[in-house]
Parts: C-alpha cells; sequence; structure tokens
C-alpha cells in the first residue's frame, strides 16, 4: 500500500509537469528518490517500534503528504506566472521530510502511550503558553492570529496545541471520570461535577475560547470546542453532554459572530459569496473577500471529472490556495471524484484511529485515540466545510494537504501516537 501511494505522487507530479510546462518536471529523479526514501525510512521505523500497527495508517498519511506536494508543486507554476511567486514546494518537501523524521522520533521515545498520563499538567500549561503566544505577534492580511516568528521562521503553534490539549483531556477526563459522571448537582437536566474536579476542565476550555476573541482564530477555536465536548461525552457517556455542547457552541458563535468584525466579515462573505461582483456600493456591510466565490466557482467548473491536473485556473482564488482553498484547486482539476478520493482518504484515516479506540482496553488510551481522531476530523470539516460554502471559512490548513510546516509536524506526529496506540490495540488483543 505504501508502494501504490508513492507511485501514484511520482505519477502525479509527472502528469502535471507535462500539463503545465509541457516537458519533464525538473528534479524529477530527485523527488522520486525522496518520495522512496521517506515512506521506506517511515516503514523500517515501524516494523521495528510498532510491529502489530495498524498497516493502513502509515500509507494513507504518505499518499495524502504526497498529494499535497503535487498539488503545491501544481500551483506554484499558477504563481509563478500570475504573480511572478516564488516556488513553495521545495520548502514544503524539506517540510515533509522533517514531519517524517519527527513521526519517527514519537515511536522511538514513546514506547508506552500510557507514560503521557504522568505528563498531563505539564502538557497542558506547554500548551496554552504557545497557544496564546501569536497574541503578541502581527496577524496575518486577513486579521488572525496564528503565527510566531521567529526571525525568517514562522510556527503556527495551534497545530501542536491540539495534540497536547487530546493528552490533557484523556489523562484528566480517565483520572476523574466518575465525578464527572455521577456527582454533583443537577441543573438543566445536566448533572454538573464538583467544581474542584470540573474548574480545570473550565479552565483550559475558556482559554481556548479565548483565542477566538483575542487571536480571531476562528478555526481551532472550533476544533478545541468539538474535542473538549466529544471527549467529554465518551469519557461520561452522557448524551446531555452534547446538547449542553451545542447550545453552548452556538450561543458563544452568535455572540462573537456579532461582536467581531473579523469574524462577522466572514460570515457575511457566507451567507452571500456572489455580491462581490456587484458594484462597490451594493455590497453588504463587512464584505471584503471574493474567495469564497471564486472557490465555489472552481468546484462548479471542475464538474465530476475536473479540467485535468494542470489544466484549471486555481491562481483566480489567489495565495490562499496555498492553504485551506487548495481543497478547491483540486476540485477543479480533479473534479468531485478527487475530491471524495480525498475525503475518502480522510475518512479511512479517522476511521481506523476510532477503530483502535475500540480495540484497545485501557481508558486513557481509549480517550487518546478518540481525541486524536476528532481533533483530525473536525479539521477537516471546518476545512472543507468553509471552501464548499457549508460553514464560514475558518482559514485552518487542510491535514497533510496544505502549505505549512507546522501543520504538516503536528499531523505527522498525530500519526504516530495513533500507529503507537493501533500497536498496543493488536497486542492486547492476543
Amino acid at each position: 500500500m505504501t508502494a501504490l501511494a508513492v507511485a501514484i505522487t511520482v505519477a502525479g507530479y509527472f502528469c502535471e509537469s507535462i500539463a503545465t510546462t509541457g516537458a519533464l518536471p525538473h528534479g524529477l529523479t530527485g523527488f522520486t528518490i525522496a518520495q522512496c526514501l521517506l515512506p521506506l525510512a517511515a516503514h523500517v521505523v515501524v516494523r521495528r517500534c510498532a510491529p502489530y500497527a495498524d498497516p493502513v495508517i502509515l500509507p494513507v498519511a504518505t499518499l495524502l503528504t504526497g498529494l499535497g506536494l503535487v498539488l503545491i508543486h501544481r500551483l506554484d507554476h499558477a504563481y509563478a506566472a500570475r504573480f511572478h511567486a516564488s516556488p513553495a514546494a521545495p520548502d514544503q518537501l524539506l517540510w515533509a521530510v522533517l514531519g517524517v523524521a519527527s513521526f519517527i522520533a514519537v515511536l522511538i521515545l514513546v514506547r508506552d502511550h500510557r507514560k503521557l498520563q504522568g505528563y498531563i499538567y505539564l502538557t497542558v500549561a506547554l500548551g496554552m503558553v504557545l497557544l496564546m503566544a501569536p497574541a503578541f505577534f502581527p496577524g496575518d492580511t486577513y486579521g488572525a492570529k496564528r503565527w510566531i516568528f521567529l526571525g525568517p521562521v514562522s510556527i503556527q503553534p495551534g497545530e501542536f496545541v491540539k495534540v497536547m490539549i487530546v493528552v490533557f483531556f484523556a489523562g484528566y477526563l480517565v483520572t476523574y471520570r466518575d465525578a464527572l459522571a455521577l456527582t454533583g448537582r443537577r441543573f438543566w437536566g445536566l448533572r454538573l461535577p464538583p467544581g474542584r474536579q470540573f474548574a480545570p476542565i473550565v479552565t483550559v476550555w475558556i482559554l481556548s475560547l479565548l483565542v477566538l476573541v483575542v487571536e480571531r482564530d476562528l478555526g481551532t477555536s472550533l476544533i478545541f470546542f468539538g474535542v473538549f465536548v466529544v471527549m467529554l461525552y465518551v469519557a461520561t457517556e452522557r448524551t446531555s453532554w452534547i446538547v449542553f455542547g451545542l447550545l453552548m457552541a452556538g450561543a458563544g458563535a452568535f455572540a462573537v459572530g456579532s461582536l467581531e468584525p473579523h469574524v462577522r466579515g466572514r460570515i457575511v462573505a457566507w451567507r452571500h459569496p456572489f455580491d462581490i461582483f456587484l458594484p462597490r456600493d451594493q455590497w453588504p456591510p463587512g464584505l471584503v473577500s471574493d474567495q469564497p466565490a471564486q472557490a465555489l466557482l472552481a468546484l462548479g467548473s471542475g464538474g465530476v471529472t475536473g479540467t485535468g491536473l494542470g489544466q484549471g485556473h486555481p491562481e483566480l482564488i489567489g495565495f490562499a490556495g496555498r492553504s485551506d482553498f487548495i481543497l478547491a484547486a483540486a476540485g477543479e482539476e480533479l473534479g468531485l471524484a478527487g475530491v471524495m478520493a480525498i475525503l475518502l482518504l480522510y475518512a479511512l484515516l479517522i476511521e481506523r484511529g476510532m477503530r483502535t479506540a475500540l480495540s484497545l482496553r485501557d481508558p486513557f488510551g481509549k480517550l487518546l485515540a478518540v481525541g486524536l481522531s476528532t481533533a483530525l476530523a473536525l479539521q477537516v470539516f471546518v476545512v472543507a466545510g468553509g471552501v464548499t460554502g457549508l460553514i464560514p471559512l475558518t482559514g485552518k490548513a487542510l491535514p497533510f494537504l496544505a502549505q505549512g510546516g507546522s501543520a504538516l509536524l503536528a499531523n505527522w506526529m498525530l500519526v504516530a501516537l495513533l500507529i503507537r496506540l493501533s500497536d498496543r490495540a493488536a497486542q492486547s488483543g492476543e
């Protein structure tokens, strides 16, 4: 399966270059060698350190990363012709190497996932520091503050914090599961646990939601809140937590959407995407971007089978095609069939994570696998939902596929933890 993933990636790289330049791609040999050596190194380490691991997780992650490199390389041609922009694919390939290196490091260092439970408070403390750090740095072009700038290098800490938050919730909910589920007072049909057990979780949740207000990062807040509610429901087995969580999410989204101009602008663009093509004096208040409309046009022009790799016009969406809108570029050139194939790859990866959770016997491992799978699922949902017009845009990067070193590193670390958990699940089932 890993060999098939490499073959698809190399074939896509070859076809894309032929379509856009009419010649063999520069560096085809080096790219092919890199695409062979990286999965081979990861596979060897998995066989040595986690021999019973799920055999599907690594090939799917390899294929998604490879498809991302192909799409970014294709976008480089479009952006160079229209904007004279420098290529991003070489940097993304370097980050892919570092991502696989982080994958290997996690597998070697984390021999037993249960040891992570002893560091949950240290993990969440570091996570909160990283989460709030971007507030002290300038925001991006569209107002959100998601990056830490260290000289020429920029880091998006929220990608790493999502893993840290999951580790904390898993450890804390396992320790106080009975208190959270069985004790406390009832309020609106919901049993609220004692404050001593519930206060740390609420504190982390409030700090996470402050990201939406201070840093105007809608996507990160939605992911953290969703992971919090799902893991709390899994730990306590109380459906009322889902209802309570949805009500709180709705109230918070309404309040922030009404008061925060940046978030309100995204909502206006979601509700009236094509009004951007009207005369400026007819625009609804707060409308500032044509990207949602261009993304919908790209998806529509792609049809079922697409225009063909390298035959579309993803540059019309602007440079956002290198982040969340890379799915729109794929939809235009690969069509509905290509987008569904990509989403099915994500669904397969998430399903294997959930299957691992069902197979594990220790509660901490179960919650950790559920949390990691949920974080990945929610990130794919908020990105795909925003691009297709289902929900407002969030600005998050599509895992593995979109340009971004921090996201690639964090997601490969997430995959390493799922590999470790699946190995433990297979051993415990023997």
